[in-house]
């Protein structure tokens, strides 16, 4: 190992998110130190296990950059970071992962996504680690902890809430009406609800009757569970190889269209996680502490929002801009070779 590894210089947390920034294949602290003149695997790790980049430090350095709108929503959904080789990491452990089909063993994160609705921009605003035996919450208790601090704190103005079926419990959806927002998701297809009122007994929504325009304008509809007064929209909604029936607290809202169209935005998490999966390499930390992997996951979010920023600027995307790293590479590499072709 060369002298310069010892210069007693400490790597920053720009140093680090440059890093992720700039690798193509290979996201491990090995990896870094390999490549960097300066830095040694022992000071990245030691940087990894000091610093706090915590969702609410990344708030306050993306606040200022994000277009607000009163016509704006919330997404949460969650995501499993997936470490099935994995058998000394701290955080790890066995969750059903939807991209997967079943379960694995990898770290939990529920995501919160700021949506402008009206330029289809987002930022990733708030996020919480999936850690029953450190928190004793679920999944369900995180949504409603980032749902309470946008509102509270962060004070953020938004007209809605889009959710997963996963998270279509009466508590939350109650939680957000109350709070005097509406919410849209989709339930279950066994869940059971009356639309006859009071009349008939409860079935799946399944087995619902769509009669009329009731296709193009919904029905009102009393989820089992809920306060009897309580009724919601229910829409049926033709996705993707399947049917969705979205369940809406907008009394105002008769538009099947609207709800298909708003509720495709749920999309933009979705896009979120390939890419820190796919360019930033979210889940390809090796280290084995909780703070280290918590700090890793911070440093990517960040890194997210500067290329994020900087391809909206360029009108393109992340995956164009990390390809145009290889890009340069290879035009460097054909006009003066590294290694020059011989036997010919």
């Amino acid at each position: 190992m060369s002298k310069s590894k010892y210069s007693g210089i400490k790597p920053t947390r720009r140093d680090y998110c440059q890093f992720i920034l700039s690798t193509l294949i290979n996201y491990t602290l090995t990896y870094m130190a390999e490549h960097h003149p300066v830095f040694s695997h022992d000071a990245i790790n030691r940087y990894l296990l000091e610093d706090e980049v915590s969702p609410s430090v990344v708030w306050s350095a993306l606040r200022d950059s994000i277009h607000y709108s009163e016509n704006a929503c919330l997404i949460f959904d969650d995501t499993v970071l997936d470490k099935r080789h994995s058998f000394k990491i701290e955080l790890v452990r066995p969750q059903y992962s939807g991209n997967e089909h079943g379960v694995i063993k990898g770290i939990g994160v529920v995501n919160c996504l700021y949506v402008n609705l009206d330029t289809l921009e987002y930022w990733i605003i708030d996020w919480r680690i999936y850690d029953p035996d450190e928190d004793g919450k679920t999944k369900l208790d995180h949504v409603r902890d980032m749902f309470d601090d946008a509102l509270e704190n962060k004070k953020l103005p938004f007209r809605a809430v889009l959710m997963d079926s996963w998270y279509a419990a009466k508590e939350l959806m109650m939680h957000i009406d109350k709070a005097g927002k509406v919410f849209y998701c989709p339930l279950k297809c066994n869940r059971r609800v009356d639309d006859s009122q009071g009349k008939n007994p409860y079935k799946a929504v399944a087995d619902l009757e769509w009669l009329g325009d009731e296709m193009l304008r919904g029905k009102r509809v009393k989820i089992h569970g809920f306060p009897k007064d309580k009724k919601v929209m229910l829409f049926r909604v033709a996705a993707t190889n399947r049917t969705e029936y979205v369940a809406t607290n907008d009394p105002s809202q008769n538009s099947s269209v609207a709800v298909k169209t708003l509720c495709a935005v749920r999309w933009k998490v979705e896009q979120y996680h390939r890419e820190g999966k796919q360019t930033l390499g979210i889940e390809k930390c090796q280290c084995r502490s909780a703070r280290a992997q918590k700090n890793h996951i911070g440093c990517v979010t960040l890194v997210w929002h500067c290329m994020t920023r900087l391809a909206r600027k360029l009108g393109t995307n992340i995956y164009a801009l990390k390809k145009q790293l290889l890009s340069d590479y290879m035009r460097k590499e054909l006009k003066n070779p590294s290694i020059r072709m011989s036997y010919v």
